[in-house]
């Protein structure tokens, strides 16, 4: 590597380390603010059914002392067996998510999702109450998600779904709707993803703190060994607003969840 190579690997690592420094006191001021109000608390001992709801008919949800464990259908490449749960509250402006995530299979492929503030479109039968619409989720087909909801979508915990590598995971960030004419793989993403990231061994406890506000959007991951934080620019995205937040299990995925805490900004 020449002189002049070296020195500019320098400065871009500098960079990105001012940057990653400037996110971390930026997502610990929002963190630690005063304004955030609790709006809805599940410690995913008790029936999950009073706080939430649920799209599609192969789902296997059992609340245990360690909290609720979250199973999609076993039937891998048939939408009928994806499982997408509701919270029956929505949540408006700012909110802060968080909550003890589990993996608890060992697949290499799929994807599990945080769907943020979700709505409808609001074209008919997509009015912006998704309740309004169940019975069109009866199969939760993902075109039935991004073609027809306002939503922000974190992706964590995914695979390619013909990947066969355990640490080929990513993380990415998507927007609803797919716009008229366009495709979801190149339109919705909001970059940069992240792959390989080294989070989310099965069996392993991590602690997941999503903040989003008008301008960005944060997701820190703190496991035993390792914490992570990561950030997504939203300023130049339509404003998501209000609605309701989403867990969606592609076939074959499973985790626990405990102390799930939903706050908004007084």
């Amino acid at each position: 590597m020449s002189k002049n190579h070296f020195l500019l690997l320098i400065l871009f690592l500098s960079a990105a380390l001012r940057g990653q420094n400037t996110a971390n006191k930026d997502f610990d001021f929002l963190n630690q603010s005063s304004y955030w109000h609790l709006q809805f608390k599940d410690n995913g001992t008790e029936n999950w059914q009073s706080k939430w709801s649920l799209d599609g008919h192969h789902a296997n949800i059992k609340n245990t002392k360690k909290g609720m464990l979250f199973s999609a259908g076993t039937v891998e490449r048939d939408d009928a067996y994806h499982a997408v749960l509701w919270t029956k509250d929505s949540f408006k402006g700012d909110v802060k998510i968080e909550y003890n995530y589990t993996r608890t299979d060992t697949k290499t492929t799929w994807a599990t999702i945080l769907y943020i503030q979700a709505t409808g479109i609001g074209v008919s039968p997509y009015s912006e109450d998704i309740f309004e619409w169940n019975n069109l989720r009866e199969i939760p087909a993902m075109k039935h998600y991004f073609n027809t909801m306002k939503a922000l979508h974190i992706s964590y915990a995914s695979f390619d779904n013909t990947n066969t590598d355990s640490t080929k995971d990513y993380i990415r960030v998507r927007q609803y709707p797919v716009l008229p004419g366009q495709n979801f793989n190149t339109t919705t993403e909001i970059p940069e993803a992240t792959f390989e990231t080294g989070l989310f061994t099965p069996d392993q406890t991590y602690k997941i703190t999503v903040i989003k506000t008008d301008k960005k959007l944060y997701f820190k991951v703190a496991g035993k060994n390792s914490s992570k934080l990561f950030s997504w620019n939203l300023t130049n995205q339509a404003p998501i607003l209000a609605g309701r937040i989403g867990l969606r299990h592609m076939f074959t995925r499973s985790a626990r969840y405990k102390d799930f805490k939903i706050y908004t900004k007084q």
